[in-house]
C-alpha cells in the first residue's frame, strides 16, 4: 500500500507544482504585469494549462490510481491515504472529460479576457467586453456539456467549486432565504432610527491604509512571512503554498473601511489556506475543500468578526492612533452602528450584511440565463439594472458600478457566485458553534485576543484540506447539515437590535 500511494504523490507532486506556478502566473497578471504582456501572457498560460491537463490526464496518472485503489480496498475510508485517492480519483475523471485542446483555449481566453474587462470597468464600456464575455460563456457552455450533468448544464458547473451541490440546490437555498431578507430590508428602511456613516469619510493615505490593513489582519493571525499583500482592481486571495498565501486589496484615499473589510475578507481565505497541514503539501489534499468553505473563513472574520461591536471596541483606539482625522471624536457605537448601515448599494464587495445575498442571487440568475441562452450578452446590462431595481430598488448610473463590476466571468468563473452565500451561511453555523465552545467569545474579540478563534477554526476546518467533501465537513464542525436557520436568527437578531425593529 505504502509503496503505490508513494509512486501516485511523487507522480503528482511536480503537477501540483505546475499549477501552483500557474496560479502565481494569474496573480501577477492581475498585480504587476507590464499592460502590453497580455498576449505574451495569454499564451504562457495556456501552454503550461496544457501540459498540467496532459500530464494529470496521462495513462500513467491512471494507472496508479487504480493500484492505490486496490492496495487500500481493506484501510479505512476516512484516512488520509484513503481520502487523497478519492479526491484524486474525483478530480481525474472530471480533467479526462475535458479536451486538451479546450482547456488550452480557455486558459488562453481567460486572461485575454481579464485584460480586456479591466479596461471597460476603467472606460466604464460594456460593448468592450461583450465579445469576450460572449465567447466565455460559450466556451464554459462546451465544458459544461463534456463534464456532463443530468437536469442542467449549471449542474456541472457549480460542482467544480462546491462539490455535491446542484442547481436545485441553489435554487432552494435563495427561496428559503429571498423573502426574509426582502422583508428585513423592507423594516429596516422604514425604521424610524437610521445611522449617518458619513462619519467613516476622511483623507486616508494610500500608504498609511496599506500600512494598518496589514497591522489589522497580521492581529488576527494572518502570518506575513508567508504571505504579502498587494493592490488589485478586484481584491482577491491566492495561494501557491501554504507558505506563500498572498491577498489584495482596492483602496480608496477616501474611504478607509473599503480596504479594512477587504483585507479582513481576504485574510479570512488566506489564514484557511496557511491553516492546512504540511504534510498535505503537494498533494490533492491540500488546500481548501471547497468555494463555500472557503468563503464562511473570510465571511467569518469580515463580518462575525470585523462587524462585530466587540471589534468596533477593539480597533477604534487603533484607528484614533493612526488616522485621528475622522476617528477622533468617534465612540465604538457610533463606529459599530456607522459600519452596519444597511442601505442598497451598487457594489456589491461593498454591501451590508443584509442586502448582500440579494447581490448574489441577481449574478446567479443573469448567470444561468446567459449559460441556458434565455439572455444575450447584449442585454445584460439592461437586465441586470432591471434585477437590482427589483431586489434592491436602485439603478446603477453606468456599466461600472453594475454589470462591470465583477472580475469572476472574466476569469471563466461561472458556476461561483452561490458559494459565496453558501459561505455566508456556513459563517454564522459556525459563530453559533463556536460559543458553545467559547462562550467569552466576544470578550476575546473586544481584548484583541484572536488566537483561540483562529485555533478553533484551525481544529474544526482547516485541518482537514481538501480531506472531506463539503458537506461532510459542515457536519463534522457543527454537528449539523448547512441550513439558513442559524443565519437568518444572527441577522435578525443583530439588526433588529440596532434599528430598534
Amino acid at each position: 500500500m505504502s509503496d503505490a500511494l508513494d509512486q501516485l504523490k511523487r507522480h503528482l507532486a511536480p503537477i501540483i507544482r505546475l499549477q501552483q506556478i500557474d496560479g502565481l502566473l494569474s496573480w501577477d497578471q492581475q498585480t504587476m504585469m507590464p499592460p502590453k504582456a497580455t498576449t505574451a501572457r495569454a499564451e504562457q498560460m495556456a501552454a503550461l494549462e496544457s501540459i498540467i491537463h496532459e500530464l494529470f490526464t496521462s495513462t500513467k496518472t491512471a494507472e496508479l490510481l487504480a493500484k492505490c485503489e486496490s492496495a487500500l480496498a481493506d484501510t479505512d475510508p476516512n484516512s488520509d491515504e484513503a481520502r487523497l485517492v478519492r479526491v484524486t480519483r474525483r478530480d481525474y475523471d472530471k480533467e479526462t472529460k475535458i479536451p486538451a485542446t479546450l482547456v488550452e483555449e480557455l486558459a488562453r481566453h481567460q486572461a485575454i479576457s481579464h485584460e480586456v474587462w479591466v479596461e471597460a470597468r476603467r472606460e466604464n464600456n460594456f460593448s468592450l467586453f461583450a465579445p469576450a464575455l460572449e465567447k466565455m460563456f460559450a466556451l464554459t457552455r462546451q465544458k459544461a456539456e463534456c463534464l456532463g450533468y443530468q437536469h442542467h448544464p449549471y449542474d456541472a458547473l457549480i460542482d467544480l467549486y462546491e462539490p455535491g451541490t446542484t442547481y436545485a440546490d441553489v435554487v432552494a437555498l435563495f427561496n428559503s432565504l429571498k423573502p426574509a431578507l426582502i422583508a428585513l430590508v423592507k423594516n429596516i428602511s422604514e425604521a424610524e432610527r437610521q445611522f449617518d456613516d458619513s462619519c467613516l469619510q476622511g483623507d486616508f493615505a494610500v500608504e498609511k491604509q496599506h500600512t494598518f490593513t496589514q497591522e489589522v489582519v497580521q492581529a488576527l493571525g494572518y502570518d506575513l512571512t508567508r504571505g504579502r499583500q498587494d493592490p488589485a482592481p478586484h481584491p482577491f486571495c491566492s495561494g501557491f503554498s501554504r507558505d506563500d498565501v498572498r491577498i489584495t486589496t482596492r483602496f480608496d484615499p477616501h474611504l478607509l473601511m473599503k480596504a479594512l473589510f477587504a483585507s479582513l475578507h481576504e485574510a479570512g481565505h488566506a489564514m484557511y489556506e496557511q491553516g492546512t497541514p504540511e504534510a498535505y503539501e503537494a498533494t490533492p489534499l491540500a488546500g481548501g475543500t471547497s468555494l463555500g468553505v472557503h468563503e464562511s473563513q473570510s465571511r467569518f472574520w469580515e463580518n462575525m468578526v470585523g462587524r462585530s461591536y466587540a471589534f468596533c471596541k477593539w480597533i477604534l483606539p487603533h484607528l484614533q492612533k493612526a488616522f485621528p482625522d475622522p476617528f477622533a471624536h468617534l465612540n465604538a457605537l457610533e463606529l459599530y452602528q456607522a459600519i452596519n448601515r444597511v442601505q442598497p448599494s451598487f457594489i456589491r464587495v461593498e454591501a451590508d450584511e443584509v442586502t448582500y445575498n440579494l447581490h448574489i442571487l441577481l449574478r446567479f440568475e443573469l448567470e444561468t440565463q446567459l449559460l441556458d441562452g434565455t439572455l444575450s450578452v447584449t442585454d445584460l446590462p439592461d437586465a441586470w439594472n432591471v434585477k437590482m431595481q427589483e431586489y434592491l430598488g436602485i439603478t446603477p448610473p453606468n456599466d461600472a458600478l453594475g454589470c462591470l463590476q465583477d472580475i469572476h466571468w472574466a476569469g471563466g468563473l461561472i458556476g461561483y457566485f452561490p458559494t459565496y452565500t453558501i459561505g455566508n451561511l456556513l459563517s454564522a453555523q459556525l459563530r453559533e458553534t463556536m460559543l458553545h465552545d467559547i462562550p467569552n467569545l466576544e470578550t476575546l474579540i473586544e481584548q484583541g485576543e484572536f488566537a483561540p478563534i483562529l485555533q478553533w477554526l484551525h481544529q474544526h476546518i482547516h485541518v482537514y484540506g481538501r480531506k472531506f467533501l463539503p458537506q461532510e465537513l459542515v457536519i463534522l464542525a457543527t454537528g449539523k447539515p448547512l441550513s439558513a436557520g442559524p443565519y437568518l436568527a444572527y441577522l435578525q437578531t443583530k439588526f433588529k437590535e440596532l434599528y430598534a425593529l
